[in-house]
């Protein structure tokens, strides 16, 4: 997956935002925000251009779902698809290519629709250089598609690590709670930036202040001035913070500069 050289850049047109939850639940307060009519997917996507799909990572869905969910959305918008824990924290990214055939057959319904596939990997796993150079081989010569990965221990954000990551063109996921130093900013494959906020200081319940909205909106912006899609996913979803952070990350940034 080669990057663009810069005089591509120059003259491409400018680099996609996607801003969205995991899911695409809405809760009672914000529901004035959208249409009154639809689906809840429908009506999420009317306000919203991305999604993370999490069920993912719990039970495979069927075909008629998959077609569903793709059927529901406007042409420009875009999934991005949670792998199973099988392989993640089961399997511990080992022999788990029987699991990743059958799930990136599932996806492979979304068509254009998916965009990206998210590896968020367990706390305890520890970065095994040959574990996940096999791993990432194997997803590769599956999946030409984006990756995102999310590691949670921190011997993954070293510079080993990252050059592995980068060299499978794959993006760390800059998160929030910070778990390691460096992990709140983007690493790995450079062509891809995808933020990826659980709430803090309490996971999945707090919301974001518009002080952190604000300097986020600037830092997304920074990263799309390099010419690469960015994805922001609000995971603070348990009292529905994630929503309300969501459009108003998006008003942040402006309309124009939403994938649309």
């Amino acid at each position: 997956m080669p990057s663009p050289t810069a005089s591509a850049r120059a003259t491409a047109p400018a680099a996609p935002i996607f801003v969205g939850t995991a899911g695409w639940t809405l809760p009672r307060e914000q529901q004035p925000r959208f249409p009154a009519e639809g689906t809840h997917l429908q009506r999420y996507a009317a306000m919203l251009k991305a999604a993370e799909i999490n069920t993912t990572f719990y039970r495979s869905h069927r075909a008629s779902t998959w077609a569903r969910w793709a059927e529901s959305v406007p042409d420009d918008f875009r999934f991005s698809a949670k792998l199973p824990r099988a392989i993640t924290h089961t399997a511990r990214l080992v022999d788990a290519n029987a699991a990743l055939d059958a799930f990136l057959a599932e996806v492979a319904v979304l068509g254009a629709k998916l965009a990206c596939l998210l590896v968020q990997l367990p706390p305890s796993l520890v970065f095994e250089t040959d574990v996940a150079a096999a791993f990432f081989q194997a997803l590769r010569e599956r999946h030409p598609g984006c990756v995102s990965c999310e590691p949670r221990h921190a011997t993954w954000f070293t510079a080993e690590a990252d050059a592995l990551l980068a060299g499978a063109s794959v993006a760390r996921v800059a998160a929030d709670p910070v778990r390691a130093p460096g992990a709140d900013e983007p690493g790995g494959w450079p062509e891809l930036a995808y933020f990826r906020l659980h709430g803090s200081p309490r996971m999945y319940y707090s919301e974001y202040t518009p002080e952190y909205l604000d300097a986020l909106a600037a830092r997304m912006a920074k990263a799309r001035e390099r010419g690469v899609p960015v994805w922001c996913i609000f995971d603070n979803t348990t009292l529905g913070a994630a929503t309300g952070n969501a459009l108003d990350l998006l008003s942040r940034l402006g309309a124009s500069d939403a994938a649309a």
